[in-house]
């Protein structure tokens, strides 16, 4: 099966093109519930160029603009600004305070007489929330039901308590790589032998037949006597409630495109939220999830968990890179896909769909 061709993981003009048909008409993870937990905080995150607000309203009710003042165009918030902060209960454009409410809409213009003010509010994006994430899509009039787009990744975990967990280590990770290569060395094992060598003493089945056939719906097992993701396959911390049997001594992964990768393990979840600048550049945000009851626990250490994901991450976008330089190459034209990477495949067939989108 054949990869995408050179110029999808290079070209800027795909890149552009993509832009368009993917970060500013797909729902895309931006950040969790609980950085914008009360009335009057906002969160100020970067959609693929785009600056984006998201902000709680007096009445718990999440918005979402374009970071763009309606009278000359000034960021509300300037980009240095945090990204997670309290704006109170409205928010005023620093170059001629015109000022809006939480829901967006223009509430005062300085010296203008009443009949003078227009009746305006920012430029809207659509916000919705599951498993404690926060998604925006930046064309609300084309978006549907997030529900749909998560296809079916909320019936695969529904046992596990994502939006209780709450993060205990993160890791910020810029790579010199596509976003889509990413993506497809997530969706794969046939390299978890040879770049792997740590996980695979954890996880045998991730090395044995190129990593083929792997049960990604019941979760794979690790080595025996180990149940989790740590340096040592166990940890103090005690397993999700909730759980089915397999779930307690398996780990599961699933990839919601396209920017949310999440590896589940009994008492911890990694999560990846990708956010790519250019056809070879990406930050990729890594948040380690735990529950409250145990984050709350004098002696909670997440290191056990934070050290494994740290070395295996940094293999993954060394590699990432290796490939980003190789499709780079005059020489390269595209790829295939081994039998065993029909997961990765998988990206193809979305990514053909979404960009042939052609919906207004």
């Amino acid at each position: 099966m054949p990869t995408l061709p050179r110029a999808a993981y290079v070209d800027d003009d795909v890149w552009r093109d993509e832009r368009e048909r993917i970060w500013m008409r797909q729902w895309v993870v931006v950040g969790r519930v609980e950085e914008v937990a009360a009335s009057g905080d906002r969160l100020l995150v970067d959609v693929a160029g785009e600056s984006i607000i998201v902000a709680r309203d007096s009445k718990s009710r999440l918005h979402g603009f374009y970071n763009v003042c309606r009278h000359r165009g000034a960021e509300l918030v300037p980009l240095a600004a945090p990204r997670c902060a309290h704006a109170g209960s409205v928010m005023r454009c620093p170059y001629h305070a015109w000022t809006y409410g939480l829901d967006g809409r223009l509430r005062a213009a300085p010296r203008l007489e009443r009949d003078q003010v227009p009746e305006v509010s920012l430029h809207p994006v659509a916000v919705d929330t599951w498993g404690g994430f926060v998604f925006v899509n930046l064309s609300p009039e084309l978006a549907g039901p997030l529900v749909d787009h998560l296809d079916g990744t909320d019936v695969r975990v529904a046992r596990y308590p994502l939006d209780e967990l709450r993060c205990g280590a993160t890791f910020r990770y810029e790579v010199a790589a596509n976003w889509k290569i990413v993506a497809e060395n997530y969706n794969e094992c046939y390299h978890c032998g040879p770049i792997h060598p740590e996980l695979c003493d954890l996880v045998p089945s991730f090395r044995r037949g190129g990593g083929n056939q792997l049960d990604w719906e019941h979760g794979i097992p690790h080595r025996k006597g180990a149940w989790t993701f740590t340096t040592t396959g166990t940890s103090t911390r005690q397993p999700f409630a909730g759980l089915d049997e397999q779930e307690r001594t398996r780990h599961k992964g699933e990839l919601v495109y396209p920017n949310l990768l999440m590896s589940l393990s009994a008492e911890h979840v990694a999560s990846f939220r990708l956010e790519p600048h250019g056809p070879a550049s990406t930050t990729i945000v890594c948040d380690l999830f735990f529950h409250p009851d145990e984050i709350a626990r004098t002696d909670f250490d997440p290191s056990d968990a934070a050290d494994l994901w740290d070395l295996v991450n940094r293999q993954d976008w060394a590699i990432c890179e290796s490939v980003q330089r190789g499709n780079s190459s005059r020489a390269w034209s595209g790829g295939w896909f081994s039998p065993m990477e029909d997961q990765s495949f998988n990206i193809t067939r979305w990514y053909s769909a979404a960009m042939n989108d052609d919906r207004d």
